[in-house]
């Protein structure tokens, strides 16, 4: 493999979301602004030749091909600048055209030998991609993982977790027609990720495919015929590259820590997957969860469920994760999450199964294979580091978000984050963000949390900066549950938002009747700037014939013969509109 060599005279510029590196050639030009990646290209269908009617990896040949294509190779501008003089070894370095954003992406080649099929990478290969990011981690902008597309979802993932206080973008990218081909998708894949590795300040391991950027451990490919070949089921892109590439930087992930960048190589490869089948046996299961097997995932129906009346395999289940067995709950299905709303998922739960949310099972595997190896972790230890999001591999335990609340360590981290030792500052500062918490809480249906946060001494009937209550919210959402317990809890039901909604109002526009039949119980009702214009709401629904709509309003105690802007009565309008059932029901609404 070439060595490549540091950048000359480079100084940076930086942007938001933007990482710019500005260097002058050597012979005294005007500045131009760049950025270097490094390329490390394992092998994979993009860089194939079609030899003796099959596909094989060509030393080589990929960077002789690049150089021939004008959007992939700037030749003139390398050679008016003195590119190579700069950037060693010269044959293994190219340069994009200027960008959108002015910029000149620079990229080397760092080619592996043997170059490899996907099919046949094994965790040392991960190891080696990793090591090679850290040796040339300094001299780097960004980095892009050439690499065969049928395993590249495990690399992603595993590399996602290996890769600690990562700071810099590392994006996987492949094919699924050689580049040499005329209809091949790996232009169009390398050169979005080399824009995006180059440009942009994403510190997280990427996979970039067909357009969008996903992140890593999120992926899984989905189709071996289409250049549409993977998806990310639970988490929209982080990129999308169409007339222009658009960041969706509020999902981008970072570091919680200013640690240094740094490789964890030490992987346990003693797990495996196991897919759970109708009629599977007490034998297979046994075998498979033996000796020297130390994690297992375990691919269940639905929302994590398996087999409740088969006690045989529970207690094999059982008798592995009471030896020290880690076995972590995933999901068969593409999209959804692990839950234990089933007894057959509590079944699971209660023989010490790990509950692994919605991650894929490339993520799980690979992050088991990395919590596993921490030797100085206990069982305990490892299976709630299991539990938790390390990486945005998948949604957060909620009942860790319980035990965040519960003992203040969230606030306590912003507030040393900003320098605040008093106690009337501590409280302040949970003032202002417990209101939006408990909103976000009421929204996601999670009584454990709102629970937490009353404890801590919220007022639950607090608004946020909108005005809206966890009421508001919880009605919105259709949270039934979450709005008996906030009315269990003595919360407001006739506070507004600064729009000027009671809660009521909102489950009347969600049609939620069950909560509109509740609130009603309890005293709402509503104001009387929320009924100025409901007559023409009540004709609106009526001439459209929407009596599911008339009747959450007359369940919520509105008069139901009040008049339109034109002074006509719904039942008036519904008779016009010939909408029978509807006369019938107003008539006896308005008796």
């Amino acid at each position: 493999m070439a060595s490549p060599s540091n950048m000359l005279n480079q100084s940076y510029v930086i942007q938001r979301g933007k990482r710019r590196r500005v260097s002058c050639d050597t012979s005294g030009s005007d500045l131009k602004t760049e950025a270097r990646v490094l390329v490390l290209n394992t092998g994979g269908t993009m860089g194939m030749i079609l030899q003796d009617g099959v596909l094989s990896p060509e030393p080589n040949a990929l960077v002789k091909a690049l150089r021939k294509l004008p959007f992939l190779h700037d030749e003139e501008y390398a050679h008016k600048t003195k590119l190579y003089e700069c950037y060693k070894p010269e044959e293994k370095t190219l340069v994009l055209p200027q960008s959108k954003l002015d910029m000149r992406v620079v990229y080397t080649f760092l080619e592996y030998s043997p170059l490899l099929d996907s099919s046949n990478m094994t965790p040392d290969d991960w190891i080696t991609i990793a090591k090679d990011i850290e040796k040339y981690y300094e001299n780097y902008d960004g980095f892009v993982v050439l690499h065969g597309t049928d395993t590249m979802a495990y690399t992603a993932s595993a590399l996602s977790f290996m890769c600690e206080n990562l700071g810099k973008p590392v994006i996987l990218t492949g094919s699924q027609l050689p580049i040499f081909e005329m209809r091949s998708d790996g232009r169009d894949n390398l050169l979005g990720a080399l824009l995006i590795a180059g440009q942009f300040d994403i510190p997280e391991v990427c996979l970039y495919f067909h357009h969008k950027m996903y992140r890593g451990n999120r992926v899984t490919k989905v189709d071996s015929g289409s250049f549409n070949g993977f998806a990310s089921p639970n988490l929209p892109p982080l990129a999308n590259a169409e007339v222009d590439i658009n960041i969706n930087w509020d999902t981008v992930w970072r570091p919680s820590t200013c640690e240094k960048f740094k490789v964890n190589t030490q992987l346990n490869q003693n797990v495996g997957l196991l897919r759970l089948f109708p009629g599977i046996t007490t034998d297979t299961v046994k075998a498979f969860l033996k000796a020297p097997m130390e994690g297992v995932i375990l691919e269940t129906y639905g929302s994590g469920n398996a087999p409740d009346n088969r006690q045989d395999l529970l207690n094999e289940i059982r008798k592995a994760t009471d030896r020290g067995l880690i076995i972590v709950n995933c999901t068969q299905c593409l999209r959804g999450t692990v839950t234990i709303s089933y007894a057959t998922g509590q079944a699971l739960s209660k023989a010490g199964v790990v509950a692994g949310f919605d991650m894929t099972p490339e993520a799980a595997l690979s992050k088991l294979s990395y919590v596993l190896a921490k030797q100085d972790l206990s069982i305990e230890k490892k299976k709630e580091m299991m539990s938790r999001n390390l990486r945005g591999e998948m949604v957060a335990d909620l009942e860790g978000a319980k035990l965040s609340l519960s003992d203040s360590r969230f606030i306590q981290v912003i507030a040393k984050a900003l320098s605040i030792g008093c106690k009337e500052e501590l409280e302040a500062i949970r003032n202002a963000l417990m209101p939006t918490l408990a909103c976000a809480a009421a929204k996601n249906g999670d009584t454990v949390a709102l629970e937490a946060i009353k404890e801590m001494g919220t007022d639950l009937s607090m608004a946020d900066y909108d005005g809206r209550t966890p009421l508001h919210i919880a009605t919105c959402e259709g949270n039934l549950e979450v709005v008996q317990y906030l009315l269990s809890k003595g919360t407001t039901v006739s506070v507004k938002d600064r729009f000027g909604d009671t809660p009521l109002h909102n489950a009347i526009q969600f049609r939620h009747k069950d909560i509109v039949e509740l609130l009603r119980n309890r005293g709402a009702h509503l104001s009387p700037e929320e009924l100025q214009d409901t007559g023409t709401k009540l004709c609106s629904l009526a001439a459209s014939g929407d009596l599911e709509g008339l009747k959450i309003w007359k369940l919520a105690g509105v008069n139901m013969a009040l008049p339109g802007y034109d002074g006509k009565t719904p039942v008036e309008v519904a008779r016009a509109s010939e909408h029978k059932e509807v006369v019938d029901f107003l008539q006896t609404a308005s008796a």
